[in-house]
């Protein structure tokens, strides 16, 4: 197969072109240089849900137990009445068990609990687990303290949510219905688009077969362990029909049954393609056929590949109306690509007339399917890592580096597999069906062969019956031999035909694996399109993994919430020092400066520029600038006023909420050197 360019190979007598390389590597540079762009102006975006704040805040002390518990997320969550569970120091309920409530304002999620009333003072653990908006469950715990810290019984859960045994289970049915979909959809794509004749192999028969099958299973699997995937993580409560009645009335419940009522109409389409069309004769008939079943399965595995988009990532964060037509491409591309080569894979060791035509067609199809991966894979990794730290700081992205380095192994191979392509399209288009030919050839040699040996037997036989010998007319006294004692002749004995027929068939399938075998190309082509199947699985097997971990931007999101909802409130001023440099003469010095109250609202800024030496340095000119990342704030400009050599001033900064701001200092100390340095600090 080829993931490159037509005419990447070639054969050794035939001179590489050079466009082909030339646009490749245009197409690596300007696929780069758009991550690069889309990852630099990433914005704010999740699709795990992610816990940004609490009130009472983790490890608060408050003077009065409050009336309730509120929990803020960073998207919209699934939560039940039990979701969210308040257990005093002892390990009793401490809550009303009352359902959640949505306290949604704008982009704020919020969720609260209410708490019973005259609450003694200890350390209370809050334990909460919901579904994100892309079905992923999602659970956490912290602790505040109500007058005074105290010991408590209750230990801290360990084990995230969809974890254990039903979580390990549930990602095997996951990764499953992906190799099911792969085979179903690329290996009757492959049938139709590339081989029509493979149709009535059994080989690839069984293969597509067994794509629907293990796709069937895994998603009644999924649907069965989704409910204790989601809430308790026992696995007996696959069973519970109360569960799985309430798995139903959700979006990701609903793309299970949606995706098990395709799979019906795929079965049809599987038994239409390997009967009907399987034994269509006539050309003009089949060719109309084949329109229908291209149209049709195109239809379907579009379907199947939406109860994906529908319920994972592409539903949840930004974009979604794109995110999910970009999703189904990618999968749809995904099945034609690995799929087909599955499907060649097969072709290639199990049925000896596959031409070199149909080599060639997939060939263009992987390509193509490789430059709308390129195109949607870009997309998707902006949209769930959108920044580099992202990108090298997370898990997600992490794995999503491991992928992209198999995609590259995997295109190398495919280049070796073009080359070899290229050598059985260089010797003539034909070369596998004469191969076959050769084999047929043989074979009726051989069966000609043991068609002689039985006219040489039963001639013998005849011989001996026919001779005179001792006893006949000719001789003295023997009997002559009964007719009935010879061996039947196989026209006569339709078993003795039978077992000769599959012997026939037998040495003519034997002739053709010698002269397919014999084939340097197509062995070649084999080897390296196996190479290619074993770095797929794996490839695979990181894409499930993907689809189950926390994205990037939302583990950054995460962080920079939990940061902020525990940072203590600054007391009196705040007093920061920050070394600058701009390079010029006497462009060395230091920036105190002073941040009173240091809360939300109206402050005042006095800021101090000193030399190396100690002394004021007076600048010609000083700007400010207050961002709060965690929320999308700023930056805020601030303009102070000079006041003396050196001192700065600034009166009613407004500082709209409590976090961890970066404070910009911009100092120009000439008319071509400035310099801007920043440092985080506590506010609110």
């Amino acid at each position: 197969m080829t993931a490159t360019a037509p005419h990447f190979g070639t054969s050794p007598s035939t001179p590489v072109p050079r466009r082909p390389l030339a646009a490749a590597a245009l197409l690596a540079a300007l696929a780069g240089m758009v991550f690069g762009l889309l990852l630099g102006g990433a914005g704010p975006a999740s699709a795990h849900a992610a816990l940004t704040g609490s009130d009472p805040q983790d490890g608060a002390v408050v003077d009065t137990a409050p009336k309730e518990v509120t929990l803020t997320f960073s998207e919209q969550v699934a939560m039940g009445s039990d979701s969210v569970r308040v257990l005093d120091p002892h390990g009793k309920r401490a809550d009303t068990a009352v359902a959640s409530r949505d306290l949604r304002s704008g982009s704020t999620v919020k969720y609260g609990v209410s708490l019973h009333s005259g609450l003694p003072d200890g350390t209370y653990t809050v334990a909460w687990q919901a579904v994100s908006a892309d079905s992923h469950p999602v659970s956490g715990a912290f602790t505040f303290s109500v007058g005074a810290p105290s010991e408590t019984t209750v230990a801290l859960p360990t084990e995230q949510a969809g974890g254990g045994l039903v979580g390990t289970l549930y990602d095997i049915a996951r990764y499953a219905a992906y190799a099911g979909f792969i085979l179903l959809a690329g290996g009757a794509a492959f049938v139709l688009a590339c081989w029509q004749r493979g149709a009535g192999a059994p080989p690839l028969q069984r293969l597509v077969v067994r794509g629907w099958m293990t796709l069937t299973a895994a998603t009644l699997a999924m649907l069965l362990l989704r409910n204790p995937y989601t809430g308790s993580g026992k696995l007996a409560d696959a069973f519970d029909l109360d569960g799985l009645k309430a798995v139903l009335d959700t979006r990701p419940g609903a793309a299970l049954v949606s995706r098990l009522l395709l799979l019906g109409a795929s079965a049809l389409f599987i038994a239409v393609l390997f009967g009907a069309y399987a034994k269509r004769e006539d050309e003009r008939e089949k060719k109309d056929l084949t329109f229908g079943l291209a149209v049709g399965g195109t239809v379907i595995a579009a379907g199947i590949a939406g109860t994906w988009a529908l319920a994972e990532h592409a539903s949840a964060g930004i974009q979604p109306g794109i995110a999910m037509p970009v999703d189904i491409l990618h999968l749809l591309a995904v099945a034609a690509w690995l799929g087909g080569l599955v499907a060649l894979l097969v072709a290639l060791h199990r049925t000896p007339d596959i031409g070199a035509t149909a080599v060639r067609r997939f060939s263009r199809i992987a390509f193509g399917s490789v430059l709308v991966l390129t195109a949607t894979g870009i997309y998707q990794s902006w949209r769930q890592v959108g920044t580099w730290s992202a990108l090298t700081g997370t898990e997600y992205g992490r794995l999503l580096l491991v992928k992209v380095g198999l995609v590259a192994v995997l295109v190398g191979i495919a280049w070796f597999s073009r080359r070899w392509t290229a050598r059985l399209v260089s010797d003539g288009a034909e070369r596998l069906v004469s191969n076959g030919a050769a084999a047929e050839k043989s074979a009726e040699g051989a069966g000609a062969e043991t068609d002689a040996t039985e006219t040489e037997t039963g001639t013998e036989v005849g011989a001996a019956v026919e001779r005179p010998g001792i006893g006949t007319e000719a001789g003295a006294g023997t009997e002559k031999p009964q007719a009935e004692d010879a061996p039947a002749s196989p026209a006569e004995d339709p078993a003795r035909a039978a077992q000769l027929a599959r012997q026939r068939a037998a040495v003519a399938t034997a002739e053709k694996k010698r002269i397919r075998d014999a084939d340097p190309e197509r062995s070649g082509l084999r080897r390296s399109v196996l190479a290619e199947v074993t770095v797929a699985v794996a490839l695979l097997a990181v894409t499930t993994v993907l689809t189950s971990t926390e994205p990037g931007r939302t583990e950054e999101e995460a962080a920079r919430g939990a940061t902020t909802a525990t940072a203590p409130a600054a007391e009196g001023p705040v007093n920061l020092t920050l070394p600058f440099d701009t390079g010029g003469q006497n462009g060395k010095g230091t920036v105190r400066m002073d941040i009173d109250p240091a809360r939300t609202g109206t402050n005042e800024l006095h800021i101090w520029i000193d030399s190396p030496d100690g002394k004021a340095m007076d600048v010609p000119e000083l700007k400010l600038a207050f961002t709060l990342e965690s929320k999308d704030i700023g930056p805020l400009p601030v303009l102070p006023v000079r006041l003396t050599e050196g001192h700065w001033t600034a009166s009613g900064v407004q500082i709209p909420m409590a976090g961890t701001w970066k404070v910009a200092v911009t100092v120009r100390t000439s008319d071509i050197d400035q310099t801007t340095i920043d440092k985080n600090v506590k506010i609110g």
